[in-house]
């Protein structure tokens, strides 16, 4: 049995007046495994659904394998099934294959036997069935679920827990054609690696829709960026390789456009120029010499028509140009410093008290309404306390955090690790002076700004625009030179922006005016890859301190500062 490729010819789908995608093109051979990557909004979880078939597109045609399975946040199955009735359904057709190979075994004296003998062995090898019991129980173990009973249903189980499980039945079923929408969310590290090692092992089609950025290494052989606003001339774009090709490439294709924009712009402005005044400059004019006035005249005539004709060819080339100018290419993500995170006054730490609310300042970005800076009990540091922007000690809050001490220079770097409930969100409320430990101290040098953006961005006024919000900060930075929002999300409504828009939007009310101290929970969260990118080298450039919370995988690997790890 052949396996079949995925292929995509000129998909269009519309939600209302909104193309969503545009004249698609995709072929994913079987064993190869293609990431889509894209801002929220480009597409890629519709395209993942149109490709499966759980959607219809508005204009184009699918050709599929027969053989389907996708993984997205819907899940297909009801809350009073059983874990062990989504692993009989998983295993159901290796199970099928078997006992088939053994009816046909039994007769095998004629042709059409032969034949239905050798499609079903074709297919039992695709599906490796003779190992699916094992790899049943393997797939249970590696995503972590193995101590759940088969019996329990679906209902009474965690969201994380119901998407492992699906997770599990589509690797264990091992389908010609595997979609997945953010398989690694829900997922530990050891899960993640697990799935990574899973799907490198697939022979047939593998199209995976991710923001983790490790993920798309470990796993693909192909990335397909499906965000218009990244390219010169806009659409969907193959890359070959895995996510650090595909950021080498961005790279070089970035470079290529800014090259060719400066170029044409550059020429564009010699033929104005020229079209002015250089094509004229042909010398003509002097007096004529020993009274030839007849040859002169001829002279002349000639110099006109030159001058003419390199007019009009400049003319007709700055028109060829300005009919089909290259696209200016689009700001990236940039804090425009030095304000950014501009070094404290100098003089002593503050101690955190009442007296420390009138000498420093938070902001949060995203918390609940009504937070205030705490009245933070006083703490002596030592005398190197000149470069040290904040400082800890024998902090603890009941429950959620305890931690001995802290001392973060004014220009430091930390990264926060740990799982989920080790106490990052708390921390980082706790520097930002938005939550009030039980025991311990904080301290603060004097003056210090402090900025935190918070996991959920939430607006008072959802009505307002970007624009609108970014205005009343009064900063003297234009929002549109930040690189954060689009152009053509400036004057939409907070509340119809995609959660990775708002949180662009909210990154830029967070730095319009700038902290010395910048608090980040989780920022790469519902980022595109490539954001993520600019977002991380721009933390590298701030000049003052920086404290990041994250699981983000990528961040982690090339995170150069220090690290704590809160378990």
């Amino acid at each position: 049995m052949r396996a079949r490729s995925l292929i995509a010819v000129d998909l269009v789908k519309l939600f209302g007046d909104r193309r969503v995608l545009d004249g698609v093109d995709l072929t994913v051979a079987p064993g190869r495994r293609v990431g889509l990557v894209g801002e929220n909004g480009a597409g890629k979880s519709t395209l993942l659904r149109l490709l499966a078939g759980a959607d219809t597109p508005d204009g184009g045609r699918i050709e599929r394998p027969g053989d389907i399975g996708l993984l997205h946040q819907e899940l297909p199955y009801e809350p009073g099934d059983t874990i062990a009735d989504v692993l009989a359904e998983a295993l159901r057709e290796s199970r099928d294959l078997l006992a088939r190979l053994d009816q046909l075994s039994a007769d095998l004296t004629g042709p059409a036997q032969l034949d239905a003998y050798a499609e079903t062995l074709a297919r039992a090898e695709q599906v490796d069935a003779w190992d699916a019991e094992r790899r049943a129980e393997l797939v249970m173990h590696g995503l972590g679920l193995a101590a759940l009973d088969h019996g329990r249903t679906l209902g009474t189980l965690s969201g994380g827990q119901r998407s492992r499980v699906a997770l599990a039945a589509l690797l264990v079923r091992r389908p010609a054609a595997l979609l997945l929408d953010e398989p690694t969310n829900h997922l530990d590290d050891e899960a993640v690696a697990f799935v990574e090692q899973q799907l490198r092992r697939l022979p047939g089609v593998v199209v995976v829709a991710s923001h983790d950025r490790v993920f798309l290494d470990e796993v693909c052989t192909d990335i397909v960026d499906l965000d218009p606003g990244d390219t010169a001339h806009g659409g969907l774009v193959r890359y070959g390789g895995a996510y650090t090709a595909y950021q080498q490439a961005k790279r070089d294709q970035r470079a290529r456009w800014e090259r060719a924009f400066a170029d044409q712009q550059a020429e564009i402005a010699a033929l104005r120029e020229s079209a002015a005044t250089t094509a004229r400059q042909v010398a003509y004019g002097r007096p004529p010499r020993d009274g030839n006035k007849m040859g002169y005249n001829r002279h002349g005539a000639r110099v006109q028509a030159q001058i003419s004709r390199r007019v009009r060819n400049a003319e007709q080339r700055l028109a060829v140009l300005e009919r089909d100018p290259i696209r200016k290419p689009p700001p990236l993500l940039h804090f425009q410093a030095p304000a950014l995170t501009a070094a404290p006054a100098p003089g002593a730490a503050s101690p955190g008290g009442a007296s420390s609310r009138e000498s420093a300042s938070s902001r949060a970005v995203g918390s609940s309404p009504g937070s205030a800076p705490a009245n933070l009990p006083e703490a002596g540091i030592s005398a190197e306390q000149d470069t040290v922007a904040l400082a800890l000690r024998d902090v603890h809050v009941p429950g959620r955090l305890r931690l001995d001490r802290l001392d973060l220079p004014a220009d430091g770097r930390l990264l926060i690790t740990g799982p989920n409930g080790a106490g990052k969100s708390t921390l980082l409320a706790v520097l930002a002076g938005q939550l009030r430990p039980a025991s311990g101290s904080v301290t603060r040098r004097r003056g210090l700004r402090v900025g935190l953006l918070a996991q959920d961005d939430r607006f008072a006024d959802p009505a307002a625009t970007p624009r609108a919000l970014y205005e009343r900060t009064g900063a003297a930075i234009p929002l549109v030179e930040l690189g954060l929002v689009a152009p053509r999300d400036l004057d939409r409504p907070v509340g119809v922006l995609s959660v990775g828009q708002r949180r662009r939007v909210a990154l830029a009310l967070l730095i319009a005016d700038p902290p010395h101290l910048l608090l980040l929970d989780e920022p790469t969260n519902h980022l595109s890859p490539a954001l993520a990118d600019e977002l991380e080298d721009a933390l590298g450039r701030a000049p003052g301190a920086v404290v990041v919370a994250s699981h983000d995988r990528w961040l982690r690997r090339n995170w150069p500062g220090g690290r704590l790890d809160l378990v």
